[in-house]
């Protein structure tokens, strides 16, 4: 058999004998009703539990809308003229509205990649700016003792939107809905003590809930006071197959329902060897960002196997504290045991991938330089046959899963054997 899995802007063949076991996991079926544009008109048209937002601003205001950055396969370029022409039947003119790019704790971007993400037209139209860690208003703090400081010009707009795109979240359960402004616009101390969660029960894929790290963040969110969102449902091919418009919580609770009906696949037992794409660019623009197919195929492989990671991480590692940790003598096991006595953001990516670690061997298809990644304990590869030939040898008779997007879905081993 050959299936193609994206590498960056391109993509490897993989050929596998037909002889080999092979599940191959990709998402379910999900067939618009309508195209794009029109399912953005009609969100925008009926959104949930709110009044359209045209109707929630006034002649005068400034609004913040918020939308992801370069390492999001957020359309930005798609959404936001429908959002800008929202706003000015509303009242509020272009020169009233900021655009600002939630970096988190990611780099600033290149003015180069703000017009690819949302276009020329949306560019010359409207100010776009990065969200600026270092210049923060603070806000208050949630429940849970998470202060909450968020980026100045997204508080003193009167009115805050968010843009994103919905998809699974390998601590937060689900990304999209208030995760536009907390944590893309909030301080490195506000994300700190969100993050340190995700080691609670609770903190995985596709859960929402009792998601301790999820309810931290949508109470931030009422604090922050987000008027309204637009997110949309992607397929595996990023194209948008659905959309969902209105209340932060309510219109995203339908995005996660409309994202599990196609996006949950399982497999009669764990396989020997994974072989997961994080799904291309910007997916895979780094490792850090890469990080999510990999945990993914984690609850699929079984203790002792392998997983074969295909990333070309153009960027590198994404972080420095990550690649530092990465580094730290003693391996996975000290990797685990510095998280559990000090939760630092960058340290928690380390920690996740050193529990993969743990279960399964990594090999790394990537572009990055094969002795930085030996050092850090992956076997690395720069062609994906190459690897798979690696990983089968590894098993007399291997069961092999492909997750083609790995990000995309949420796999898992049936219990009904």
């Amino acid at each position: 058999m050959q299936i193609q899995l994206k590498y960056g802007h391109s993509s490897f063949a993989l050929e596998l004998a037909d002889s080999i076991h092979t599940d191959v996991l990709r998402t379910g079926r999900a067939s618009p009703e309508y195209d794009q544009a029109t399912l953005i008109k009609n969100a925008l048209a009926h959104p949930m539990a709110s009044p359209p937002l045209a109707e929630l601003v006034s002649p005068g205001q400034r609004v913040a809308v918020v939308t992801s950055d370069v390492t999001r396969p957020c359309p930005s370029a798609l959404l936001l003229p429908y959002v800008l022409d929202e706003l000015n039947r509303g009242g509020v003119r272009d020169e009233d509205i900021l655009v600002v790019f939630g970096l988190g704790t990611h780099r600033p971007q290149t003015q180069k990649e703000q017009i690819e993400l949302v276009g020329e037209q949306v560019y010359r139209r409207v100010r776009c700016i990065d969200s600026d860690p270092a210049d923060v208003k603070f806000v208050g703090k949630t429940s849970r003792g998470t202060p909450v400081s968020v980026f100045r010009p997204v508080m003193d707009a009167a009115v805050r939107v968010c843009i994103g795109a919905i998809e699974y979240h390998y601590f937060a359960g689900y990304s999209g809905g208030v995760k536009a402004i907390v944590p893309g616009t909030a301080s490195p101390e506000t994300i700190q003590h969100n993050h340190c969660r995700m080691t609670e029960p609770g903190a995985v894929a596709g859960h929402l809930g009792d998601n301790p790290v999820r309810c931290d963040l949508e109470e931030a969110g009422e604090l922050v006071g987000i008027r309204f969102i637009l997110n949309a449902i992607l397929d595996e091919s990023k194209v948008v197959v659905s959309v969902v418009a209105g209340h932060p919580r309510a219109a995203h609770r339908e995005g996660c329902a409309r994202l599990d009906a196609f996006g949950r696949v399982t497999i009669a037992q764990a396989a020997d060897v994974v072989i997961v794409s994080a799904g291309g660019y910007p997916k895979d623009i780094n490792l850090y960002q890469a990080q999510k197919a990999l945990d993914n195929a984690r609850h699929i492989v079984r203790p002792g196997g392998v997983i074969v990671l295909v990333a070309e991480c153009k960027d590198g590692m994404g972080s420095r504290i990550f690649e530092e940790w990465m580094r730290e003598p003693g391996g996975a096991d000290a990797i685990i045991a510095h998280i559990q006595r000090e939760f630092v953001i960058g340290g928690h990516k380390a920690a996740a991938v050193a529990m993969t670690m743990k279960q399964a061997k990594i090999c790394l298809v990537s572009a990055m330089p094969a002795d930085e990644l030996r050092a850090m304990g992956f076997v690395p590869f720069d062609n994906l046959n190459d690897a798979a030939r690696f990983a089968l040898s590894q098993f007399d008779s291997p069961r092999v899963a492909i997750l083609p997007a790995g990000g995309s879905v949420v796999p898992g081993v049936s219990t009904n054997q």
